[in-house]
């Protein structure tokens, strides 16, 4: 291979140069391979340094010059060649004592140029979840404007190690419509070639260029990616509204609503005629369902805002408050129709939404439909949720998620969530209520537990019924479930039975109960009632065999009695 005339740039200069290690990179992967092991009894003695032109190195200089002849080595993987170590008098091998190699002094922490590249690698390799990119050091790098790729391990760019369109999906965008409609600023064009990240190293000093990556990463659904980028835009310059704006329209396809109302905040606090800021945040609350904010901001954006989005947050407004009103009267399915409704408008990620269309359908003994709903809701921070919503709102959201992981037999988590409400709210008697309630189940289960490890069934029969005594249907199917293994283990199936129907009643999809009553059946030699149970459970568990082999020995009984 001979050596090109033309001078390198960009990444391929990573081979001119070479920066000895220090002991600060030690914690770093090593491009080229793993790091050499120095213990004796592994490798011997170390080898010695390659004799080259010495060129009057200093031993204490950062960086080496490559000799002026100097033949480039074969390329290895698509791996970067590399210029030889020179040698020196004053170099030698760490010697390893105890089989332990001494560490060199530690290296200057870098500042400048070097620690702002640094970080920016960091970020970067944080945000995208992977080690295989080397990260900028002192050790590694090049003046900014000749940075034109980082090579990852096989000579493959840090962005093409990434399968950007197998493992992360990209998040769907909202049917509402809101709060990420448009970039503002963000106008759809062909995208510059090389890779975003090394593009945004050679223009680490200009904001405008790191917006402009932001927004290609955006515009080909790369969100986290362009809020990192758009992060580093507003850390060079925070006085641009249109860097809060663009990085809050990001924040909202990936779900983190309230980091977007914070940034659209920021950039109105900026330039209060920031109308497209005026319209996403109006959008932003209406999704979280304050419509009073949604319209106050959405008519501060005449040029963007319709009426039509003005009527769908007064909609949404007015559902709402029929849902306080249906749920004083206890009309749970007033309470559950209106929900729905209010998200159809619009109100798709509003706690209290949420929480009224959970609570209505435990009311309605729905339990598996009120833990789906909010499984399926965002989850934010107590704090966040508190300074945005208020804290008796929240403390009524932990109200409902402690009942619903009540029913769902999560007593713990219950527990903990609804002593949460009771701090944000102690007012509250509803939410005192369910801590008292969720203690009492959990502390009842934990004691027969144990008393039915201990082969104790009777006493572990009363405790459970002790924590039936309490009142409330939350949490009650675990409680009866567990009788009903009591009962079945005295020989009482009956009763088990019984115990099990109750459950049920409470939970239709506790699989759990549905095939202790099947079983429980058969042993009263009810083979139609058994059949029933293990027809329904096949469809619920249809990989489960020990299901599979009772459905077919209960079908051989009744074929037989038949005949």
């Amino acid at each position: 291979m001979t050596e090109s005339p033309r001078a390198p740039s960009g990444c391929a200069m990573f081979g001119m140069f070479r920066r000895r290690r220090s002991a600060s990179m030690s914690s770093l992967s090593r491009i080229n391979g793993p790091p050499q092991v120095t213990a004796d009894k592994d490798v011997g003695a170390m080898p010695e340094p390659v004799n080259s032109a010495k060129a009057g190195a200093h031993d204490g200089s950062s960086i080496v010059p490559r000799p002026k002849v100097m033949p480039l080595q074969a390329q290895t993987n698509g791996a970067a060649p590399h210029a030889p170590r020179p040698s020196s008098d004053k170099i030698k091998p760490a010697r390893a004592t105890n089989g332990v190699a001494k560490t060199a002094s530690p290296a200057v922490e870098y500042t400048g140029m070097a620690a702002e590249l640094d970080k920016m690698i960091h970020d970067h390799q944080r945000v995208k979840g992977t080690t295989q990119m080397m990260r900028a050091t002192s050790g590694n790098m090049m003046m900014h404007r000749n940075l034109g790729n980082l090579n990852a391990a096989g000579g493959a760019s840090a962005r093409s190690s990434l399968e950007r369109g197998g493992s992360n999906p990209k998040p769907a965008p909202a049917s509402n419509g809101y709060a990420f409609s448009g970039l503002g600023n963000i106008v759809g064009g062909k995208p510059q070639g090389g890779d975003p990240l090394c593009r945004a190293l050679s223009h680490r000093t200009d904001p405008e260029k790191l917006k402009e990556l932001g927004n290609e990463e955006f515009r080909e659904g790369h969100y986290a990616e362009a809020v990192a980028l758009y992060d580093q835009a507003i850390i060079m310059d925070p006085t641009r509204p249109t860097y809060w704006g663009n990085k809050a329209a990001a924040l909202a396809v990936l779900g983190r609503l309230i980091e977007a109302v914070a940034d659209c905040r920021e950039a109105i606090r900026i330039d209060p005629s920031y109308a497209r800021a005026h319209h996403r945040l109006g959008g932003l609350y209406l999704r979280l369902g304050e419509p009073d904010k949604a319209i106050n901001y959405m008519k501060q954006s005449s040029k963007d805002t319709t009426s039509a989005d003005v009527s769908r947050a007064q909609a949404v407004k007015s559902r709402i408050a029929k849902c306080n009103d249906a749920r004083k009267l206890k009309d749970w399915i007033t309470v559950l129709r209106e929900c729905q409704a209010a998200v159809a408008d619009g109100a798709d990620s509003a706690p209290q939404v949420m929480a009224l269309q959970a609570e209505a359908m435990l009311k309605l003994q729905r339990h598996d439909e009120a833990d789906a709903t909010l499984r399926g809701a965002p989850r934010f921070g107590v704090d966040e949720s508190a300074k945005l919503f208020g804290t008796t709102a929240h403390a009524y959201v932990l109200m409902v998620r402690a009942q619903v992981d009540m029913a769902a037999g999560r007593l713990e988590e219950a527990v903990a969530t609804a002593q949460t409400a009771c701090q944000l709210d102690p007012a509250s008697r509803e939410a005192a209520a369910v801590h008292r309630r969720a203690k009492a189940v959990a502390s009842a289960r934990l004691r027969g537990n144990d008393l039915f490890r201990a082969s104790r069934f009777a006493e572990a029969c009363a405790a459970y019924g002790e924590g039936l005594g309490g009142g409330g249907e939350a949490g009650s199917a675990v409680l009866l479930c567990n009788r009903a293994a009591c009962h079945a283990k005295l020989g009482r199936q009956e009763k088990a039975v019984e115990d099990c129907t109750g459950a049920l009643a409470v939970r239709p999809g506790y699989s759990k109960a549905r095939l202790r009553r099947a079983d429980c059946n058969v042993k009263l030699e009810r083979w139609e009632a058994s059949l029933r149970d293990y027809q329904v459970l096949i469809q619920e568990l249809p990989e489960n065999d020990d299901v599979k082999k009772a459905l077919a020995e209960v079908e051989a009984k009744i074929k037989s009695q038949r005949n």
